[in-house]
């Protein structure tokens, strides 16, 4: 892979299962950095990792040995147990699914913007019109009754 060069950027958006709404403040503090740890660790980045009580968004740099799906799986899953380890009387775990939308290096700044300012944003939209918004903006169909799952 010398010769291979990429730049595979994904805003990636998920959110607690049932929507429950408990990422405190106290769990945020170490949640985001925790998952930028993730990504480290699997041979990606975290470019920007933040979210609001019952969602997470990840701006991710991916190489071409790494799926998305895959990059999700070690996020969601290594985040869960840290919460449930550090924060022993809470259960907690991500939804089943997630959204990732591919972006251009012209977005990143705009994209890490957005990230920081989720409390600010979800004043004024929930969290299922943000997200019913990201599908339509991306041309993708889906099926209102099992977006949520």
């Amino acid at each position: 892979m010398a010769h291979t060069y990429t730049n595979c950027l994904f805003h990636c958006v998920f959110s607690t299962k049932n929507r429950q709404r408990l990422i405190s403040e106290e769990i945020a503090k170490r949640l985001w950095p925790f998952i930028g740890g993730i990504a480290r660790k699997n041979g990606f980045r975290a470019l920007q990792v933040g979210g609001d009580l019952d969602h997470a968004h990840a701006l991710i740099s991916l190489p071409p040995t790494i799926t998305v799906a895959k990059a999700l799986q070690e996020m969601k899953g290594g985040s869960s147990k840290f919460v449930n380890e550090t924060f022993l009387s809470r259960t907690f775990g991500w939804q089943d699914g997630y959204g990732a939308f591919s972006i251009g290096a012209a977005a990143i700044e705009d994209v890490i913007a957005y990230i920081q300012n989720q409390r600010e944003h979800h004043q004024k939209r929930t969290f299922e019109e943000e997200y019913i918004a990201f599908l339509e903006e991306n041309g993708i169909e889906y099926d209102q009754r099992y977006v949520f799952d």
